[in-house]
């Protein structure tokens, strides 16, 4: 069993789902981020809950060499969008998406399946399939 689905059965052990993981380096620190979901939200209990139970996998198999940050998150309401299953649960909110060639586009996520998504648009409904997408975030409207 990879790290991953060791991470994701810790995180289903707390009633959460694992979104996704994420290495970035911030400010020369270098930090591993695990996003959870749960039905209702997640709160920080839980977070610190999962972190703990992590902690000691990730010191047996490091997700990076050298020295880390273990991050335990919500993806949040503005949240990146990689895979199929992202897609597919937000369905019904707005996106941003970037494509192959440079065009954005901002619209309403009406449907996604293993191939690509439906994004309607003021100019109307776009199927766009996920090798054309080059970016893609939920975004909140801040102003109703």
């Amino acid at each position: 069993m990879n790290p991953e689905e060791r991470i994701r059965g810790i995180v289903r052990s707390h009633g959460a789902e694992l979104y996704d993981t994420e290495i970035v380096t911030e400010n020369d620190r270098t930090i591993y981020r695990v996003y959870v979901t749960k039905e209702g939200g997640v709160d920080l209990d839980t977070c610190a809950a999962i972190s703990y139970d992590i902690s000691p996998l990730l010191d047996l198999e490091p997700p990076v060499s050298g020295p880390y940050s273990l991050e335990v998150s919500s993806p949040g309401v503005e949240r990146t969008l990689r895979k199929p299953e992202h897609f597919r649960h937000s369905v019904g909110e707005r996106l941003k998406v970037k494509l192959q060639g440079g065009e954005k586009l901002r619209g309403h996520l009406e449907a996604a399946d293993e191939e690509g998504i439906t994004l309607r648009t003021k100019e109307g409904e776009r199927n766009i399939p996920y090798g054309e997408i080059l970016k893609a975030r939920t975004y909140f409207d801040w102003n109703g």
